[in-house]
């Protein structure tokens, strides 16, 4: 079987190479990525079974042809581009996931539904870590529940390496801004709801490392889709907070203008910030860990249900907690990301998956297949109190199977 990993260079996409390069699962795996030496840096360290390709997602044709009689798509390019991924996924009649699509993104895709159940294949969006991870366990937190009424997902991380840098992006710093820039959408009362981009912010005590720490609501996909899924329980609120070491450093590049698509004239040469940020990021080697430390972040997902079992008030937490991968030197969040792609490929291509349509990952990855894949990655995860809290920090880990 043949995966093609799109921005399969990227800080999360060079990690779903690898993991599906080294799973036993498939025969070849692609890593296409408009810049070359990225492709080609990610098939070498994936091994054998990995190739690289230089790829434009622009053009349209090329993906087609790149992807005719792929088994799966893992797309992990910059979330703007979905649609037209999706578009040429659904041409090559080729399975397709990505990694989220920040609420407004997600929901455009949703419309794609019947276009794919047509073609009889599937689109997952929003099936990385968080989204994706954190949706399924909360659905799978709810099941036993006759109500929901609430999700709050939070989400925090924190560093321990020794000697890292003091700024680093371990996700699109692109999708970071907009994070800062655009209103946050909460589900309220059973209606969306915008709220201004950092706002709410309240501090939490998450399961350690992490601690307690600050948290504010931001633009995220969850809420796109959790409500619809859980709409047969009444749910009347979801929403998504986030925070941890930077936050504050993005937050005041967003308030600089530095995400800004609108050009400048710099001594006579239009450029806008957000272009030029992001190539300062690339040239002075931000993006990612730096080679030669040891990477020791960690982040946990913490979500909060509340609802009813058996006419009785209920609250409970779906945990997760994210390791690095220092032997790859992958941060917490681009393990998790690139691993979370890699294992809903496994199961697209092995059958566990069996929807059509534009789906939810929350509707159709099956959550059990999905921790223990999970787990034999090192990933902890636990529904507490059904199940009990996490493990004691760096106790209980199992070992990873994958080389």
């Amino acid at each position: 079987m043949r995966a093609v990993v799109l921005g399969g260079g990227g800080l999360t996409g060079r990690c779903s190479v690898r993991d599906l390069a080294t799973g036993g699962v498939f025969d070849s795996v692609v890593a296409a990525d408009l810049d070359a030496g990225l492709a080609q840096s990610a098939a070498k360290a994936a091994g054998p079974l990995a190739v690289a390709e230089t790829l434009d997602v622009r053009d349209g044709p090329a993906v087609v042809r790149l992807l005719r009689d792929a088994d799966v798509c893992v797309n992990a390019v910059q979330y703007t581009f979905n649609l037209a991924v999706m578009e040429a996924a659904l041409a090559a009649e080729v399975p397709y996931l990505d990694f989220g699509g920040l609420f407004h993104m997600t929901r455009r895709q949703l419309a794609m539904d019947a276009a794919f159940r047509e073609a009889g294949t599937i689109a997952i969006p929003g099936f990385g870590q968080v989204p994706g991870i954190s949706n399924v366990l909360a659905m799978q937190a709810t099941e036993d529940l006759e109500r929901v009424e609430s999700l709050v997902i939070r989400d925090a991380w924190r560093d321990l390496t020794v000697g890292g840098p003091e700024i680093s992006f371990t996700w699109s710093p692109s999708t970071f801004l907009d994070e800062m820039i655009l209103p946050a959408q909460v589900f309220e009362n059973g209606a969306y709801r915008e709220y201004p981009p950092m706002s709410g912010g309240e501090e939490f005590d998450f399961a350690e490392p992490i601690g307690r720490t600050k948290v504010y609501r931001t633009l995220h996909s969850e809420p796109a889709t959790l409500p619809e899924s859980l709409k047969a329980k009444g749910i009347r609120h979801c929403e998504w907070k986030e925070g941890g070491p930077g936050i504050d450093v993005l937050r005041t590049m967003a308030l600089l203008g530095l995400g800004s698509e609108s050009a400048l004239d710099v001594h006579g040469q239009k450029v806008t910030p957000r272009a030029f940020t992001l190539a300062l990021l690339k040239r002075e080697k931000l993006l990612g860990a730096p080679e030669g430390i040891v990477v020791d972040d960690w982040e946990v997902c913490d979500i909060e249900i509340r609802g009813t079992r058996d006419g009785r008030a209920v609250v409970r937490h779906a945990l997760a907690r994210f390791p690095p991968r220092p032997d790859w030197n992958l941060t917490a969040t681009e393990y998790a990301v690139g691993v979370a792609g890699a294992i809903g490929a496994e199961l697209i291509a092995t059958g566990a998956v069996a929807a059509t349509g534009v789906v939810p990952p929350e509707r159709c990855i099956p959550p059990g297949l999905l921790r223990d894949a999970l787990a034999r990655r090192g990933i902890q995860t636990t529904i507490d109190p059904r199940e009990g809290p996490l493990p004691s920090f760096r106790d209980g880990a199992p070992a990873r199977s994958r080389a």
